[in-house]
């Protein structure tokens, strides 16, 4: 409290001694003088009952004007003690009004990025559930080039090969594997970011909880006054606590929520971009991908087609040649029974005319005609049927390439069915997007 002036001292003075001397009598002794000694001894003088009576005046004086002075000092005292308490109230009511202040604003601010953190997290977790549906759409195309793998490992030999089809569907089997892990470590580092936004959510709640809590006591402690009928005695409240913070690590406290609030949110923030930037750039690979896919079943069905349209060529030229061969064949064989019956003839000649008598048996120009044309039909019946034999061989040879030709067309058209049947068939039931089926 400021020092109050003082009420002016009034210097105290001494009270006279009590005297009781006897007065001495001036007349002669006697004996009825020494009787009455008794009665002049006890009392007191005139001038010292005055003095005694200007004392008693003056102590009563003196005591009047202390009180009077005490009253004035305690009047003096009451009002400088009901203005300082009333100045020490309005101050601690500023003080709390101020403080009210403080906590209201960042009470506010940790309502606003409670708000935004929650928001922020929901829009993650909208961006999880998109990468989770991107990873399931991803199920259907792995089946579809595991299936076309194993539909291509039943072509038939010389078309169990490795071709560019072969080569480009492993590539798109890996392609979406790779893109399968790249879904999965990105679903578990968005529930990571999930799980810190909710704990540093749950932080300012907490201390925004707090705060509404000491916002309400501090605004009751406001409405405090000295005609307030809930207000008491504690003397003990008066110490501090241990454990009570400063007014700079309360605000730190809230500062650091709030930043660590903002730096959640920022990381959450570049999380749903990647997550946006993985899913476009895996539709986008995958896109690509399954056209190359395409473009090597195209191109492997037209060389296909065009080897099955040879072969069928082939095998029309060659089952021509068969029925050529095997009509040359009938006419060999009748040539060589003709020439047989000429043979037959002349054999039958030369001996009918070996039993010719005695010197008719001549060798005249008919018997050297019948053995020229004996030994001629002989070597045209042997070339006739060696190339009978030519013949049949090449047939037998014509019909090994007829049969070859038909398995290989069988094999053409088995690996066609395989191909633009089953295996392009099946890829129909490929997603259209990866990114459309990531928000279905």
């Amino acid at each position: 409290l400021p020092d109050e002036p003082r009420p002016p001292v009034v210097p105290s003075c001494p009270l006279p001694s009590r005297i009781c001397d006897v007065v001495r009598s001036e007349r002669p002794r006697s004996c009825c003088g020494m009787a009455m000694a008794g009665f002049r001894t006890a009392k007191y003088q005139l001038p010292e009952w005055h003095r005694r009576n200007a004392g008693v005046y003056y102590n009563a004086l003196t005591v009047s004007e202390e009180a009077e002075r005490g009253r004035a000092e305690a009047k003096n005292l009451v009002k400088h003690a009901a203005a300082s308490a009333q100045r020490a109230q309005e101050h601690s009511k500023s003080t709390l009004g101020q403080r009210l202040g403080d906590i209201h604003f960042w009470r506010m601010e940790l309502q606003k990025e409670i708000m935004e953190l929650d928001a922020e997290t929901n829009l993650l977790a909208a961006q999880k559930l998109r990468l989770q549906r991107a990873l399931d759409a991803t199920e259907v195309p792995y089946a579809v080039v595991i299936d076309n793998l194993e539909c291509r490992e039943r072509r038939q030999p010389p078309d169990l090969v490795i071709d560019e089809v072969e080569r480009q569907l492993l590539k798109e089997a890996d392609l979406i594997r790779d893109i399968r892990e790249l879904l999965k470590r990105t679903i578990i580092q968005a529930t990571t970011q999930i799980r810190s936004n909710r704990i540093q959510k749950e932080n300012c709640e907490r201390d925004w909880s707090d705060k509404v809590e000491t916002f309400h006591m501090d605004d009751k402690c406001a409405g405090y006054c000295s005609d307030s009928t809930n207000v008491q005695s504690h003397p003990s409240s008066v110490k501090f606590e241990e454990t009570a913070s400063t007014p700079q690590s309360w605000a730190q406290l809230s500062h650091d929520n709030i930043s660590g609030a903002e730096q959640e949110k920022l990381a959450s923030a570049q999380l749903r971009s990647l997550i946006h930037s993985v899913i476009h750039d895996a539709c986008e690979e995958l896109r690509l991908q399954r056209a190359a896919v395409r473009e090597a079943f195209d191109r492997h069905c037209c060389h296909l087609d065009e080897a099955k349209l040879r072969l069928e060529q082939h095998l029309q030229q060659i089952l021509k040649d068969i029925g050529d061969e095997e009509a040359n064949i009938m006419n060999l064989k009748k040539a060589i029974r003709d020439k047989e019956a000429f043979l037959k003839v002349a054999q039958t000649r030369l001996y009918d005319r070996s039993f010719r008598p005695n010197i008719e048996l001549c060798r005249d120009e008919a018997q050297f005609r019948l053995v020229s044309e004996v030994e001629e039909l002989a070597v045209f019946l042997e070339a006739l049927k060696r190339k009978l034999m030519e013949s049949e061989q090449n047939l037998k040879n014509l019909e090994e390439s007829r049969m070859r030709l038909e398995k290989e067309i069988a094999v053409k058209a088995n690996s066609l069915f395989i191909d633009r049947q089953k295996c392009m068939g099946n890829r129909l039931r490929y997603p259209v997007d990866l990114e459309v089926a990531s928000y279905q």
